[in-house]
C-alpha cells in the first residue's frame, strides 16, 4: 500500500474494453424465440406425447 504524499497516481494507460454490442450478447432465450428451433421442439413433444397416450390408453 503506496501511503505517500505526493502526486495522485497516473491513469491506466490501456482504457477499459468497451462492451459488446448487443447483438453477441444474445443468449438462451434468444435462442428459444426463433420459428424452426420452436417448430422442431414442437413436432418432438407431439411425438412424445402420442407415445405416451398410445402406451397409457392403448397398451
Amino acid at each position: 500500500m503506496n501511503t505517500t504524499q505526493g502526486e495522485a497516481p497516473a491513469p491506466p494507460k490501456n482504457p477499459p474494453a468497451a462492451p459488446a454490442p448487443a447483438s453477441e450478447q444474445r443468449g438462451c432465450l434468444f435462442a428459444l424465440s426463433q420459428p424452426p428451433l420452436m417448430i422442431f421442439l414442437g413436432v418432438i413433444g407431439c411425438l412424445l406425447l402420442a407415445a405416451a397416450m398410445h402406451d397409457l390408453f392403448l397398451l
